[in-house]
Formats: structure tokens, C-alpha cells, sequence
């Protein structure tokens, strides 16, 4: 009886001290997640990279509308190439993240957006999503880290030029559908008004 005691106690021991374990694990991987020098103010709640497929409820979100004092860009996503990037914007368009933000990189040949500081150096990291759609004109990407590993959590490109340069280094999650003459209007300091999605 007393050995079945101590055996009980010990078992207990053991389950109270694995619970323990678990939430620490989770707690590192979200202070990693978050230990980027300019983290973006919803990064833990979008961000956390998943090797598990995406949430039906979001990749059921197939299109976005990205409103300007100059008109509107639709564009279609590539939820079946780029799952988690796809969920990643969708998340922060649906949580206003992007409302006011602007355009601060303009070329002959790309548009840049969605920088929280506004200069480029903004924005959390995640893991990147290669895929096989090439960058012809009106190909949507996120800014990258450069490493090949990590990619920005909240900048996007739209290229006006086509761009097949970038192919396989950098994530391709869409294309614009309609309003490619609003984005070749874009300059340096447009503001996003907001993005809708549906």
C-alpha cells in the first residue's frame, strides 16, 4: 500500500512537471517570434510561422482591395502557394494594421508598402514561402530579409514591370486583377487607406 502511494505521488510529480515544460516551449517560441528589433504592434497574433496548413476559415479569403486617394487595386491571392503569408495579410488587412500606412519605396518598376515606420526598416519576420508563380507585371511579394529563411511580415511589393528576376527569392502570394493604372500612379508618401478583403 505504501508503495503505491509513493509510486501515485511520483506519477503525479512527473505530470505536473511536463504540463510545465509545455508552456515554456510555447513562451520561447513566441518571444523568438517577437524578438525583432522593430516588431510590428500585432506580430505574436499574425506572425508565428506554422508548418501546419492554414485555417480554412482563412484561406477561404481569395481577394483583397487595397483603397487609395487614387483608386483601388484589386488582387487575387495565391492561397494554395502561399498559405501563410496569404493568412498573414489577410489578418493584419482585416485588423486595420495597413489603415494610413504608405507607399515609401516608388520605382520605374515596383511599388512598396505596408512599412509600420514608413522608411523600408519596419515590420516583424517569418518564414518564407517559395513557390513556382513567376513576377510578370502585377505579381504582389513580400520584402525579404535576404537570407532566404525569413521574409518581412507586413511589407508588399506590386512589380509594374515584369520581373522574372525575382523568382524563387522572394514570395509571390498574388496578382493584381484590376487597377494596375492606380498603382503606376502611385508616388513616394501615398497613403493605404485601408484593405478590404473577401
Amino acid at each position: 500500500m505504501i508503495v503505491a502511494l509513493i509510486l501515485l505521488g511520483l506519477f503525479t510529480v512527473l505530470v505536473i512537471n511536463n504540463n510545465a515544460v509545455k508552456p515554456t516551449a510555447q513562451n520561447a517560441v513566441l518571444s523568438l517570434s517577437s524578438a525583432s528589433p522593430i516588431p510590428s504592434p500585432i506580430q505574436t497574433l499574425s506572425t508565428s510561422p506554422s508548418n501546419t496548413s492554414t485555417p480554412s476559415s482563412q484561406t477561404e479569403v481569395t481577394m483583397a482591395t487595397i483603397k487609395t486617394a487614387k483608386g483601388n487595386i484589386e488582387i487575387e491571392f495565391y492561397t494554395k502557394d502561399a498559405p501563410n503569408t496569404v493568412a498573414n495579410f489577410v489578418s493584419k488587412a482585416k485588423s486595420g494594421f495597413y489603415n494610413n500606412l504608405t507607399f515609401h519605396r516608388v520605382e520605374n518598376w515596383v511599388v512598396q508598402g505596408g512599412d509600420p515606420l514608413g522608411n523600408g526598416a519596419g515590420g516583424g519576420n517569418m518564414t518564407v514561402e517559395f513557390n513556382s508563380k513567376p513576377f510578370v507585371v502585377g505579381a504582389v511579394g513580400i520584402a525579404s530579409k535576404g537570407d532566404g529563411k525569413v521574409q518581412n511580415d507586413s511589407q508588399f511589393f506590386i512589380v509594374k514591370t515584369d520581373s522574372q528576376f525575382l523568382n524563387g527569392k522572394y514570395t509571390n502570394f498574388g496578382i493584381v486583377t484590376k487597377g494596375m493604372d492606380v498603382v503606376q500612379k502611385m508616388e513616394i508618401g501615398d497613403a493605404i487607406l485601408g484593405i478590404t478583403t473577401e
